[in-house]
């Protein structure tokens, strides 16, 4: 059976897309199907490239038992060969790595998704991106993407 691989996409992949990326491998643990995923996160930027997640990220998350263990990198030309979602956290992300498509591939193998696209609670529009802000942004991105990447394991599944 060829396994299903996302690829969750944000700024500097120390924030939004690594929670995300741990809280799709937390669903898929708990619905015991780790095995026909693969998954991982990267950056349409390359600042944070073989860094751990924000610790503010990461405390927030262990608080809901969720572990982010994943290490920042950017997102690369390969990656539109390997995934079959990359899924973008925000609009400007989400039209970087439609640039850096048109730009560096002819593969039509992944399909780019918002992933506010899937929400049924929150109405905002894209993730916000806490880095700047304080704690509390962290574990209001955390509700945010619990409530779309829950919504896009049930469109793909």
């Amino acid at each position: 059976m060829k396994k299903i691989s996302v690829l969750f996409v944000c700024l500097g992949n120390i924030c939004r897309s690594p929670a995300a990326e741990a809280i799709f491998i937390d669903l898929l643990e708990k619905k015991g199907l780790t095995h026909g995923f693969i998954v991982e996160s990267a950056g349409t930027g390359r600042w944070h490239i073989g860094k751990k997640a924000d610790s503010r990220m990461r405390i927030a998350a262990e608080r809901r038992n969720i572990k982010i263990l994943s290490r920042a990198r950017q997102i690369t030309r390969e990656d539109f060969e390997k995934f079959n979602y990359i899924v973008a956290m925000d609009d400007s992300n989400f039209r970087n790595i439609q640039d850096l498509k048109n730009r560096t591939s002819s593969t039509d193998f992944s399909s780019i998704k918002k992933i506010q696209n899937f929400r049924s609670v929150f109405n905002e529009q894209e993730v916000p991106d806490p880095y700047f802000g304080g704690d509390e942004g962290f574990d209001n991105v955390l509700d945010i993407l619990e409530d779309s990447v829950s919504g896009f394991f049930e469109s793909i599944s």
